[in-house]
């Protein structure tokens, strides 16, 4: 991975880590709160721990610090065979105070506050928040709301049930609280979605491209679906299940002007793409999505990275599973999402189909440094 995106997905460490020397106190404390903060390796064994393993300490002028296992992985180093074996009764016991936290968070008819959940977890609030998002990839606050914004669809699917009553069983203490986050919360108004989209207009048009067939829909709000596969009327049809009752308008000519640019990023990437795009998803889904459009074209990264940046270094899992609900390719491009030994795999559209795509990419940036070197030489 180049410098220039290292910089972008790092992230900021705490002042406690930020020397070598805190990092070795650290390390020789068997620091728990350390964890997720860096790595240390041993040079003479070729393996990393994190900070409270219970490993036998090596010599200090053996060992060597990275910020996250993604970065000692890229530097050579493996990790230590005991990451399994090495969690601590202090991490088990965060584990589980967390977990309990989610269920008191679910259970509740209101979310609680940070300060209650802190003090249930007998933690202060500023440690809890840490924790809590270390172990779930949210913050308290934005797992309330993905929490809530699941119990609104659970009651908007409930037959019988009204939507004001849908509103407050979801924990919403008004409609005009609801209603000034609906569009976030759903993607829709709550009666829309109940009906399955109906009263939404989405335009699409379908074209033909080197990797297959292509499908460009857009709602009122941006871009909600670029489909690529071989044969159109599936991709049709698949975007008939993603909006089952809105109502679907064959795109103009003007229309098919913006899927004649996203085929031109595909066949020309050095040309860029930047679109409005309407993205709808759990907030854990869109944390990655975001984290997906700030990796440069002719970049990869794994998933161990993208759950590394966006502070879920656990979910790599969860990462994946994204990646895997990502309807707008190319776009949101996670075909630069590889497996950690950088080998190309799970892709919606099909592994060939994103290995064309990276080959692509690095040609085109191939081309673009070279043409830049160009230019410096003339220039000198």
């Amino acid at each position: 991975m180049n410098n220039c995106f290292r910089m972008i997905m790092a992230s900021p460490t705490p002042p406690a880590y930020a020397t070598d020397e805190a990092r070795w106190q650290a390390v020789q404390m068997r620091d728990a709160n350390a964890d997720g903060h860096f790595v240390y390796a041993v040079r003479t064994t070729g393996v990393y721990c994190r900070p409270s393993s219970l490993a036998r300490l090596p010599k200090r002028e053996n060992v060597e610090f990275f910020d996250s296992a993604a970065a000692a992985e890229v530097a050579g180093y493996r990790p230590s065979r005991r990451a399994h074996a090495d969690q601590t009764s202090v991490a088990v016991e965060r584990t589980e105070l967390v977990a309990q936290a989610c269920r008191l968070i679910r259970e509740a008819e209101t979310p609680p506050c940070l300060e209650e959940l802190a003090a249930q977890a007998g933690m202060s609030p500023y440690y809890f928040h840490r924790v809590f998002k270390a172990e779930t990839g949210l913050t308290p606050k934005k797992y309330a709301a993905a929490n809530r914004a699941l119990k609104l669809r659970e009651e908007l699917n409930a037959p019988d049930v009204s939507v004001t009553d849908a509103i407050y069983g979801a924990g919403f203490n008004s409609n005009s609280r609801f209603y000034a986050v609906s569009d976030q919360v759903l993607g829709m108004r709550a009666r829309d979605f109940r009906a399955g989209g109906l009263g939404t207009v989405i335009r699409f048009a379908v074209g033909q491209c080197s990797l297959g067939a292509i499908l460009v829909a857009q709602s009122q709000r941006g871009i909600c679906a670029i489909l690529i596969g071989d044969d159109p009327e599936r991709l049709v049809q698949d975007l008939q299940d993603q909006f089952p009752k809105a109502e679907l308008v064959g795109g103009d000519g003007n229309f098919e002007l913006l899927v004649a640019q996203v085929v031109g990023f595909i066949e020309a990437p050095s040309i860029g793409l930047n679109l409005p795009l309407d993205v709808r998803g759990t907030a854990f889904q869109q944390r990655v999505w975001q984290a997906l459009r700030e990796i440069p074209p002719g970049v990869t990264v794994s998933y161990a990275e993208i759950a590394e940046h966006i502070g879920a270094p656990k979910a790599v899992r969860a990462v994946a599973q994204a990646c895997g609900a990502n309807r707008i390719a190319v776009a949101i491009p996670c075909h630069r999402v590889v497996r950690r030994d950088g080998d190309i795999s799970g892709y919606r559209w099909g592994v060939e189909r994103k290995r064309e795509l990276l080959r692509r990419e690095t040609v085109a940036e191939t081309d673009l440094a070279t043409s830049a070197s160009a230019t410096d030489s003339n220039a000198a």
